[in-house]
């Protein structure tokens, strides 16, 4: 166990956890909303750090970032634990599981040296804090990301962005890019999440403060967040905050506790892509249909492919010293 960060004590050992917006108020030998920290005697400790659950090379458009260094490898991380409770999680295996016999996590045992050596021998352009919350595991993502930054190596989280903004603040000068959910509207986060949309959007417009390079993604899930009315808004949403934040939108298929649901039709997602971008979104993407033309990167103002490509894989590239190879307008991202 490490003693967390972001915490306060009150009476009788009782804590009030700031690392997230739900705020915990956690009574002794009990745990916040995460299940991942523990108040022990009036003081808050993490029972995951350094404990990986997974821990792989991934393709960055995986995450899926399109505008941050396409067609580089991340080295990807995550430890057990989640401050939401989505019924549609595809990663559930690892992010609700409990601790065992002895209120121990599973996980290797690993340092943050360790992680930033095997992005380097591996030679992975970036650390990607992922498959689970990186904000549950804050002390070891900060921790690492410091040393990455060390040795070059960008870092970059795969959030549903509930984090506070003291603890976003604190790691955003070591954060290059997130790829933030955008579930739905304030019924969808309450329902179904538990949690409340407005310190989502808040955090996106911090971080594009910050200076972060900032994607966003949305599954959309049929009957639950797929009506034009709630699509059109949520690319309001970004619109408002910045138009050239790319949008990824989808494909929900059954799993965890809608594993009796039904997948989204694939002509909603593209339905989807074209509302954003009529609305104004300079790059929409469609998620989750592989060879679908959604998800080439096209020039917002000549129309005209610049990055084609199949799942994951990058077909060819066009853009030439970040800017449009055809019309030379300069294509927003953060590109080798």
């Amino acid at each position: 166990m490490k003693e967390a960060m972001f915490w306060h004590s009150a009476d009788n050992n009782v804590v009030r956890c700031v690392l997230c917006n739900h705020f915990c108020i956690i009574k002794q030998g009990e745990k916040g909303r995460c299940g991942v920290r523990l108040n022990i005697e009036g003081k808050l400790y993490s029972l995951v750090y350094g404990k990986l659950v997974a821990e792989s090379i991934d393709p960055i458009e995986k995450k899926p970032f399109f505008h941050f260094m396409p067609g580089s490898f991340a080295y990807s991380i995550a430890t057990a634990g989640c401050n939401f409770s989505c019924p549609f999680c595809q990663n559930y295996q690892i992010s609700r599981v409990d601790s065992g016999e002895g209120g121990v996590f599973p996980g290797d045992r690993i340092t943050p040296e360790d992680v930033v050596s095997s992005a380097v021998d591996t030679g992975c352009a970036s650390i990607s804090y992922t498959y689970t919350e990186p904000t549950v595991f804050f002390e070891f993502a900060f921790e690492t990301a410091q040393l990455a930054r060390q040795k070059g190596i960008k870092n970059s989280f795969v959030t549903n962005g509930y984090m506070s903004s003291k603890a976003l603040e604190l790691i955003g000068p070591y954060l290059d890019a997130a790829n933030v959910d955008l579930k739905g509207d304030e019924g969808f986060y309450k329902k179904l999440c538990r949690a409340e949309r407005k310190s989502v959007v808040d955090n996106i417009r911090l971080m594009k403060k910050l200076g972060i390079w900032v994607e966003v993604t949305t599954l959309l899930i049929p009957e639950y967040n797929d009506s034009e009315i709630q699509i059109r808004q949520l690319a309001e949403i970004i619109k408002d905050i910045e138009p050239s934040i790319p949008w990824h939108i989808s494909r929900f298929f059954p799993v965890y506790k809608m594993s009796g649901h039904y997948p989204t039709p694939v002509e909603k997602i593209r339905q989807a892509k074209n509302i954003g971008l009529d609305i104004g979104l300079r790059y929409v993407y469609t998620g989750n249909i592989p060879g679908d033309s959604g998800e080439n990167t096209c020039c917002y103002s000549c129309q005209q492919v610049l990055i084609k490509r199949y799942g994951y894989n990058i077909i060819e590239n066009k853009i030439i010293d970040n800017r449009c190879s055809f019309c030379g307008v300069a294509i927003d991202g953060v590109f080798q």
